[in-house]
């Protein structure tokens, strides 16, 4: 039996750090988000040998039952039982879900890939987490609604790994699209925003992902960021209720398709993110935004805790080029997208 399952990474607008569970609990977080089509990979296999890379020995561990092949870091996990899989920082998610999800059956090898960059800042622990809820629910015969993937993937991270963040990228990963989501407490809501063809077009068309080529490790953001906030800096609380204030206003302006103002909106949140903490920025993130500032962008900001990872860009309708051109030459990597909307998807394949 051969089960596999993809989940899309997010790009994120405008209220991020709002969907926090540390901030919720005191007031409503606003965060509005857009899967795009990059995306986290599962691969199960149950009752059969898997063909891994060279580069990995198994002929040793062939009698093991559990097999776990990151393709991302190119590590191999092997165990006789669930109870053996104990989190040394090789891959814990992984082994994470598979505690989480109980699973009790025989041998089976798991491989997960991502053709999205780790500590990219795109949610990508959040998108591996949903797809491998949706591989062992699928290899358990289980089927969850899309609330109920992100909400066990998050309670991975959170409560298992103990992993500071909040749940837009869990659920913008579980349900695609473009999505206004509110967040108090444990409650969470979300709301798709439909855009007319051609405003989604050219939302796609004038904006500019880049990967910065400096991964960023946002749990020490977090917990900088959650440190200044329990120590009630005013500044950080102020910016906290701008940054939801700035969800709110891009939702509206989405909804109207006032893109210019969309662009602006971005630049906007950056300013606000920046004030959270000084982790969140650096001197290569500054040089990149001048650069792209100068050749065409309205606006942008960093995706996800920033501190490096991927920048993104709303362009000039006709500029958009340059910029792609110019912050290449700045030593980026463009990264090219469409919207998702889809969200997990599980399907079956022949072995």
């Amino acid at each position: 039996m051969l089960i596999r399952t993809r989940a899309p990474v997010r790009i994120d607008f405008a209220g991020g750090w709002s969907d926090v569970a540390l901030f919720t609990e005191e007031s409503k977080g606003l965060v509005i988000n857009g899967a795009i089509n990059r995306y986290a990979y599962a691969t199960l296999v149950c009752e059969s040998q898997t063909e891994f890379p060279d580069s990995v020995e198994l002929q040793r561990v062939l009698d093991k039952k559990i097999r776990i092949y990151s393709a991302d870091y190119d590590t191999f996990v092997e165990a006789e039982d669930v109870r053996q899989l104990e989190y040394d920082g090789n891959i814990d998610l992984v082994k994470a879900a598979v505690r989480q999800m109980s699973i009790q059956f025989g041998s089976f090898d798991l491989i997960t890939q991502s053709n999205a960059q780790p500590g990219s800042g795109l949610g990508t622990s959040a998108a591996m987490g949903v797809t491998l809820i949706g591989v062992l629910g699928a290899l358990k015969d289980v089927t969850y609604l899309p609330y109920q993937y992100a909400e066990l993937a998050s309670s991975i991270e959170r409560h298992e790994l103990g992993i500071l963040g909040g749940k837009q990228d869990h659920y913008a990963s579980a349900i695609g699209g473009i999505n206004f989501m509110e967040f108090q407490g444990a409650e969470v809501k979300t709301s798709p925003i439909k855009l007319p063809a051609h405003i989604q077009y050219e939302l796609e068309k004038n904006l500019v992902l880049c990967y910065t080529g400096q991964s960023r490790l946002s749990g020490n953001i977090h917990q900088n960021v959650t440190q200044a906030y329990k120590s009630d800096e005013p500044s950080v609380r102020k910016a906290l209720e701008n940054l939801k204030a700035i969800a709110d206003s891009t939702k509206t302006a989405l909804i109207r398709g006032r893109l210019t103002e969309f662009g602006e909106l971005l630049t906007e949140n950056w300013k606000n993110q920046k004030k959270l903490h000084a982790s969140v920025t650096n001197e290569q993130i500054d040089k990149l935004f001048k650069v792209a500032i100068e050749h065409g962008a309205i606006g942008g900001k960093a995706c996800g805790a920033g501190g490096g990872g991927c920048l993104l860009f709303y362009c000039q309708p006709t500029r958009e080029h340059n910029v792609r051109q110019k912050l290449e030459e700045a030593g980026t990597r463009i990264i090219d997208f469409n919207f998702d909307f889809d969200g997990l998807q599980v399907w079956r394949a022949e072995p």
